[in-house]
């Protein structure tokens, strides 16, 4: 049972009583009924518990009535109901007024009702409240599923849950954050006594009872979800709805298409980015938008960043997740305030370019890759676009990481982080038939080629080790691990064989041509 003593006056034919002291302990709560006829029933009295007595015990002793009344209070009885007409025509003044000083209700019975009619009031419309209580839930838990079945969702998810569930709540990230709140209760009660353990837990905001409850991915804890002003006395029944709820907004906050803890701007800018990367909203709009919601990454210099990782279906999404908190968790990146989506085709990170430098830039990458530590096989990868300038460069930013990506296999010394820039030769290049790469090749070659093949394989390596030391004999020597005279007899030759000047700008680039054409045609 959980009523009042008011809404218990309320309820036939308690509501024939009269509540004759005590009225600023109305609000005390009725956890049951007793009747009382023997000389020690003080000494089971429970808390919340109402007792019903016609007073033949008190009748005689007004001392032992004080003393009844003192006990009562004491152990946290909700009222005491005096049946009159038998033992007491009326209640004494001294008992009222000593119920009156202790706020402690009293009760006049009347007399034509049984004990038993009384209880049998209260216990229908107890029975009647808990059935009403059950299908509430019921329903709540029939408004979430039906949430949760939904593949486009209608309104904000927080919003949705609350509005479902019935509570005030708040949500409150790993970081300490409060990403979300629509209680009454400001950002410092909310988070009082952060950190916290990663379980479920009762907390006191103002004079109201609140439940805390741990946003889960596996054993990992990303947050926390706050119900706010709570019944504590409902609380063991609402509690597994409360748990749905957490579960739901876990679910949702993970399925990796919209980050939930990012800044409100941020995430409604994420997904109009994603929309126009998709082909769904200009360059122009997106820009409009970004003015609107104070993003000021599209202008001023920018560069995109696609990061990807070879794993497949709900691995990769939880793969990428890790990136994406790994690189909202660095220090240095955290500080240039990105912009992180996930698409198809990986994760889609909007940094300034008035950061670091693109080698620095690079590391900082790399950091986040070592310190994830990826599962085997799982090693991700990432493409860096070049600078750009104004909003409708997005576009071809976005086309230039996928086209690195697309060639992600041959990147080769670049590592696991490149910039477009160092393939941007390739990709071009790329577009010459292979046969017209041969010619060329052979072109360029011819003078070399006719000598014997180990003369061949030894001559052209040195000249490859020429060509990528920029010209430089000492070198290029060093790395061939020969003497430099040697080294310049060989350039000698070959400039004799290929009829070339290595002095000349037009003649390097031609051999350089060579070389990366032998490289693009060996990985066909």
């Amino acid at each position: 049972m959980h009523l009042t003593v008011e809404e218990a006056l309320s309820i036939y034919p308690l509501s024939e009583a009269k509540l004759i002291a005590g009225a600023k302990g109305k609000h005390r709560i009725v956890k049951s009924i007793n009747v009382m006829d023997a000389p020690d029933i003080s000494d089971w009295i429970k808390e919340g518990e109402m007792l019903l007595t016609t007073a033949y015990l008190i009748k005689d002793s007004l001392e032992d009535a004080s003393a009844l009344l003192q006990t009562l209070n004491r152990r946290g009885s909700s009222a005491l109901g005096i049946k009159l007409g038998r033992f007491w025509d009326t209640v004494p003044e001294e008992l009222i007024a000593e119920a009156e000083m202790l706020n402690f209700p009293l009760i006049e019975l009347p007399f034509q009702f049984t004990f038993s009619d009384q209880m049998n009031g209260l216990f229908r419309a107890e029975l009647s409240r808990s059935t009403s209580m059950l299908q509430q839930i019921m329903e709540k838990q029939r408004k979430l599923m039906r949430f949760a079945l939904r593949s486009g969702h209608s309104g904000p998810l927080f919003e949705s849950v609350s509005e479902v569930i019935g509570y005030k709540l708040a949500v409150v990230s790993s970081r300490g954050e409060v990403v979300y709140n629509n209680s009454e209760y400001g950002s410092r009660q909310l988070l009082e006594g952060w950190p916290w353990q990663s379980r479920s837990q009762r907390f006191r905001a103002g004079d109201r009872t609140g439940l805390r409850l741990p946003l889960m991915q596996g054993e990992k804890c990303t947050g926390y979800l706050l119900y706010c002003s709570i019944d504590p006395l409902l609380l063991p029944v609402e509690e597994s709805l409360f748990i749905q709820g957490a579960e739901l907004i876990s679910y949702h906050i993970h399925s990796g298409y919209e980050d939930y803890f990012e800044p409100a701007e941020h995430r409604e800018f994420s997904g109009l980015l994603r929309r126009c990367l998709s082909g769904g909203l200009s360059c122009g709009e997106l820009s409009q938008a970004a003015l609107r919601l104070e993003v000021k990454l599209l202008h001023s210099p920018y560069q995109l960043l696609l990061t990807d990782t070879a794993a497949a279906g709900e691995e990769r999404q939880r793969e990428l997740h890790r990136l994406k908190e790994e690189y909202a968790a660095h220090p240095a990146l955290r500080e240039l305030n990105a912009v992180h989506v996930l698409m198809d085709e990986g994760l889609v990170s909007l940094f300034p370019a008035n950061g670091p430098g693109a080698g620095q830039f690079r590391e900082l990458i790399n950091e986040c890759f070592l310190h994830l530590k990826p599962a085997a096989g799982y090693y991700p990868k990432a493409a860096a676009s070049s600078v750009k300038v104004k909003p409708e460069g997005l576009k071809e930013a976005f086309a230039e990481v996928r086209e690195c990506m697309a060639m992600s296999q041959h990147w080769g010394a670049y590592g696991n982080v490149v910039h477009y820039r160092q393939l941007e030769l390739n990709l071009l290049l790329g577009q010459i038939p292979p046969e017209q790469m041969k010619k060329y090749i052979n072109g360029n070659l011819r003078g070399l080629l006719s000598r014997e093949p180990e003369y061949v394989k030894e001559m052209l390596h040195t000249l490859e080790v020429y060509l990528e030391n920029d010209g430089h004999v000492n070198e290029t020597a060093k790395k061939l691990f020969i003497h430099r005279n040697t080294a310049t007899y060989r350039v000698e030759k070959l400039s004799e064989l290929l009829d070339v000047d290595f002095k000349k700008i037009n003649d390097l680039m031609r051999l350089k041509l060579v070389f990366v054409f032998r490289k693009m045609l060996e990985r066909e």
